[in-house]
């Protein structure tokens, strides 16, 4: 039985519209399970942005920098936390010990609120003497999906956590776009435990079957 959406929309609010963040902070992996294991994160992908080249790969990147898209729900999480996780997780000065765009911090913002949030975030941060962090900011013009191995990667590690999956997600897309994929992806690195995890489905705005058949896939995986 393929599960529709299940868990793309949990807000304690209904009907406040998910928003998204784009952020680059190293090897956008662990910044992918990072931010997926957040309580009302949505969905993430990962992807290449920030730069001017056309089509870009991982083995042809250009000018662009890996990045990871965040949808979220800000009625249970605010743009401000999200990039107070991205100050706090990554040195922007010196990513990944690699000099050049690809593993720039960078921060590309959609509009100008959340321009404004930016500036307000790092204001607050300097007060609280944490410094001024070399990050790049600009508004957010082309974004494009990495190819399909590099989403979810560390949950694709686990064969068994893919296949029983793939029983409520019929395609890759549907997979890499569930709520709870991200939230298994940050499982997968070490940011969460299943027991949040499980708390915190049983407050997601779902049938009761559905709701079921979240639970129990999560909890028969083989780690």
């Amino acid at each position: 039985m393929s599960v529709q959406n299940s868990g793309s929309i949990h807000s304690q609010e209904p009907g406040i519209a998910p928003e998204m963040a784009t952020l680059g902070m190293g090897c956008f992996w662990s910044p992918e399970a990072l931010f997926g294991h957040m309580p009302g994160v949505i969905r993430t992908r990962v992807g290449y942005g920030g730069g001017t080249t056309s089509d870009p790969t991982y083995r042809d990147m250009g000018d662009h920098t890996e990045t990871v898209e965040v949808v979220y729900d800000p009625g249970v999480i605010s743009y401000s936390d999200i990039l107070n996780a991205f100050w706090d997780n990554h040195n922007p000065l010196n990513i990944n010990d690699y000099k050049g765009r690809q593993y720039l911090s960078l921060l590309l913002y959609h509009g100008d609120g959340q321009l404004e949030t930016i500036r307000q975030v790092l204001v607050q941060r300097e007060e609280q003497g944490k410094g001024k962090p070399d990050t790049e900011i600009a508004p957010l013009t082309t974004w494009y999906p990495a190819e399909d191995h590099h989403q979810k990667y560390y949950l694709k590690r686990h064969p068994d956590a893919i296949e029983q999956l793939s029983r409520l997600y019929p395609s890759h897309e549907e997979l890499v776009h569930s709520t709870l994929a991200a939230r298994l992806n940050g499982l997968a690195k070490g940011y969460t435990s299943l027991e949040r995890i499980q708390k915190e489905i049983h407050t997601w705005l779902l049938p009761d079957k559905e709701r079921s058949l979240l639970l129990d896939t999560a909890k028969r995986i083989k780690w």
